[in-house]
């Protein structure tokens, strides 16, 4: 851990408003890139998405439930791997409770992943989350969105991932 500078209460106290006028520039700026990005374009989705399903095999507007917004999160576990990403994982715990919040909010929230939905569903199990997930496999939808690519485009380079 790095040494830190002690000082009084009246330094620390000035140092921290100095701050904390940076921390609500930052929420600013934030609101302000959050309210651009509602107000991006949309894109028409002229592809039959099928995924896997608890409730069997549904399409990408049966996901939305019949609310007026769907949020995808994709979730990296690739079909070939024991479990998934370790990060998706901790960022899964997190939101796990958000999903009746955003219900309310006309709102639905999906986990996708490329892995089988049995492969899903024990890794769900054994992390105890429960929070709507489906099986990408078999369709394109994750390569559509750029968040999957196969391992000659890492090779030559030619991966586009994260819009680049």
């Amino acid at each position: 851990m790095a040494d830190h500078k002690i000082v009084s209460r009246e330094e620390w106290l000035e140092a921290r408003q100095e701050h904390l006028k940076k921390e609500k520039e930052f929420t600013h700026l934030r609101d302000e890139v959050s309210r651009q990005r509602r107000e991006l374009p949309w894109v028409e989705i002229d592809k039959d998405y099928v995924f896997e399903t608890d409730e069997g095999k549904r399409s990408l507007a049966d996901l939305f439930e019949g609310r007026s917004q769907l949020i995808t999160y994709h979730f990296m576990f690739h079909p070939d791997w024991a479990q998934g990403c370790k990060a998706c994982s901790l960022l899964a715990d997190n939101y796990v409770n958000s999903v009746t919040h955003l219900k309310a909010r006309d709102v639905t929230l999906v986990t996708v992943s490329k892995a089988s939905l049995e492969k899903l569903n024990a890794f769900k199990k054994r992390m105890g989350g429960d929070f709507p997930w489906v099986s990408s496999q078999g369709n394109d939808f994750n390569r559509d969105f750029h968040v999957s690519f196969n391992e000659d485009e890492l090779k030559d380079g030619t991966a586009y991932y994260n819009y680049h």
